[in-house]
C-alpha cells in the first residue's frame, strides 16, 4: 500500500485530526501526517499531533505576519518541506489567501458539517436545523476560493430527529465524519480521481 504524507491545518478540538490518525494507525488509511498547523496556541490539535508522535507540529501566530498571504506563505513553505502531498482542513477557521488555494489547487481538502451546496459557512448545522430540513450531513470537499465551494469528494447522509437540538444532530454528524474524512482520503490516495468542472470522476480502481 503507497502511503501519502498530509498536512493537517486544525483550529480546535482536533477531533476529525484524532479520527485520521487513528484510522492511519490501525492501516485502515494510507497516509503519513508529517505535518500539523494551528493558528491557535491553546489548540487541542496541537496536543494531539505531539501526543501521536507527529514530526513537525506548530503553533503560527497570525499576529505575526502583516496579511494573509504572508501568514499562509509561511504556511506553505513548511508544508513543502515536508514534501506532503494533501493539505487536510479539520476545523480550520481561517479563510485561506488565494495564493495558497492556487499554490496547493485541487490538493485540498476540507469537510464541512452540511450537505453542501446548501448551508454554507460558521453554522451548517444551526442553519439546517433553523431551516426544518429532514436530512442532514457533512460534505468531504475540494478547496477554492469560494468559501465550502469546491467540488464535493464525497458526503454522508444523517436524518434530522423531531427532538433535535443543535448539540444533539452536530453529534451525529461528527460520528459520520469521523468515518467519512479517513475513507476519502484512503479513497483519493488509492483510487485517484480527476476533475470535470464541478464533477468529480473517480478512477477505476
Amino acid at each position: 500500500m503507497t502511503h501519502q504524507a498530509i498536512a493537517v491545518m486544525a483550529s480546535g478540538r482536533g477531533t476529525n485530526l484524532a479520527a485520521i490518525l487513528e484510522a492511519a494507525s490501525k492501516g485502515y488509511c494510507p497516509v503519513d501526517v508529517r505535518v500539523v498547523i494551528s493558528n491557535k496556541v491553546d489548540a487541542p490539535a496541537l496536543r494531539i499531533a505531539r501526543d501521536a508522535g507527529v514530526e513537525t507540529v506548530l503553533f503560527i501566530n497570525p499576529k505575526d505576519y502583516q496579511d494573509r498571504a504572508a501568514y499562509d506563505k509561511a504556511c506553505a513553505d513548511i508544508i513543502e518541506k515536508a514534501d506532503c502531498q494533501w493539505i487536510v482542513l479539520a476545523g480550520y477557521m481561517r479563510i485561506l489567501s488565494s495564493f495558497f488555494v492556487n499554490h496547493f489547487l485541487n490538493c485540498i481538502i476540507n469537510i464541512h458539517p452540511s450537505l453542501l451546496p446548501a448551508f454554507a459557512g460558521a453554522d451548517g448545522v444551526g442553519n439546517a436545523l433553523a431551516y426544518g430540513v429532514k436530512v442532514a450531513g457533512c460534505t468531504v470537499h475540494l478547496v477554492n476560493e469560494e468559501v465550502d465551494g469546491g467540488a464535493i469528494l464525497a458526503q454522508a447522509v444523517v436524518p434530522v430527529l423531531d427532538d433535535d437540538d443543535r448539540e444533539s444532530l452536530h453529534q451525529r454528524i461528527q460520528a459520520e465524519e469521523y468515518q467519512l474524512y479517513p475513507q476519502t482520503l484512503c479513497r483519493m490516495i488509492e483510487q485517484g480521481f480527476s476533475t470535470h468542472e464541478r464533477r468529480i470522476t473517480w478512477n477505476q480502481s
